[in-house]
């Protein structure tokens, strides 16, 4: 019992000389620097990181603060994670600690010294602290609109207006997200691009990744000259990268469309497709109302997934001819709709198999109606 209220006093006064040490003002030789790490070959690190750097030498402050923390132990977490209201906080380490995780894992990492004056590092400094001492520490995740990339692009940006000048501008959000995921993450390319609706499409107005929010700074001029004062590469990367996997590729996938096509031959096989099919629009449906993540919202796929199809295995079981071939024809108008509305867009050729799965099938529906006749 006497240990534990001795490490109990230890941890509490570590947090208080933590907390005062948030009110010592930066001497002149302080800095205030992006991080921006590279991607890994995981799928939670496809799209890199960012985190802001406050190094006082005189202060002896040298800290690292992390908005891309989160519990893995959350109750329902992924449960929360597709509502939309998954808790994320902002964490803090030394730099060393920061930087021998990179390198452990073979990550880059790139620093820019902002070139601020004494009063805006003040200000970003204290800004930080504020919101690990208080309520702000927890935000709300949502993958476009607050990550770790904006939480510290918006810091910066009430001291300096960062610039939108990047390679991905004019680019839309789905285009920008397709190309970190194009090699070796195909079936989680597939999934993003079944579950993200309209507003992906919508052409990128902000700096959502880590590349994007560097390039931005390098891309910003002050009245004192450049925003990135300096940049150096603080760890190269030596991960290697993963090799393409024929079991997550466009061919496995393929095989799978083909052996899915041979199945709604007989029609025991078609019309158990078309409810499978129809279960995920209802799903696509679902996820569409309950999550609050405006990337799920106004999902078109399910004109490819139409939860009638469900309906349609219905009227084909009982029979009932004509209503069956009117849903049928309207299912294929909506495909038809579908095709030509992402006929654009990056993501069609990994949709083109199921466009033409999904067609075959009601076409088969309707092949039995002039069969059965």
């Amino acid at each position: 019992m006497q240990s534990l209220k001795v490490l109990l006093a230890v941890i509490f006064f570590s947090l208080l000389s933590f907390k005062s040490f948030a009110q010592i003002p930066l001497s002149e030789k302080a800095e205030v620097s992006l991080l921006t790490c590279g991607p890994g070959n995981e799928l939670y690190s496809v799209f890199g990181h960012t985190a802001i750097r406050v190094f006082d030498p005189v202060s002896n402050i040298n800290t690292v603060y992390n908005f891309g923390t989160f519990d893995f132990d959350t109750p329902n977490f992924y449960l929360k994670f597709v509502k939309g209201d998954l808790q994320y906080f902002v964490s803090v380490a030394s730099y060393a600690d920061f930087i021998y995780e990179y390198k452990y894992y073979g990550r880059d990492v790139y620093e820019q010294v902002l070139n601020l004056n004494l009063n805006q590092k003040q200000q970003i400094a204290d800004e930080l602290n504020n919101i690990l001492f208080s309520d702000r520490k927890y935000y709300t995740y949502k993958f476009i609109d607050r990550n770790c990339t904006t939480m510290v692009a918006d810091i910066i940006d009430k001291q300096v207006k960062i610039s939108l000048e990047n390679s991905d501008k004019g680019k839309t959000y789905r285009e920008i997200i397709y190309t970190y995921l194009a090699d070796n993450h195909f079936y989680e390319n597939l999934g993003i691009n079944l579950l993200f609706g309209y507003k992906t499409d919508n052409t990128s107005e902000k700096l959502f990744l880590p590349k994007e929010l560097m390039e931005g700074i390098s891309n910003t001029t002050t009245i004192n000259g450049p925003l990135a004062k300096s940049t150096f590469t603080i760890v190269e990367k030596t991960e290697t990268t993963s090799e393409n996997s024929f079991l997550n590729s466009y061919y496995s996938y393929t095989i799978l469309i083909i052996i899915l096509l041979a199945l709604t031959v007989k029609r025991v096989g078609y019309l158990s497709y078309l409810v499978i099919a129809g279960l995920f629009g209802i799903l696509f449906c679902l996820v569409s109302l309950y999550s609050s993540h405006n990337e799920l919202l106004l999902n078109y796929n399910i004109l490819l997934f139409n939860p009638l199809f469900i309906v349609i295995t219905i009227l084909a079981i009982s029979n009932r001819k004509k209503a069956l071939k009117s849903l049928s024809l309207g299912s294929i108008a909506l495909i038809v709709i579908y095709t030509v509305l992402i006929i654009n867009k990056p993501h069609f050729v990994i949709m083109l198999p199921l466009i033409i799965l999904n067609s075959v099938a009601i076409l088969r529906t309707l092949k039995y109606l002039k069969t059965s006749v």
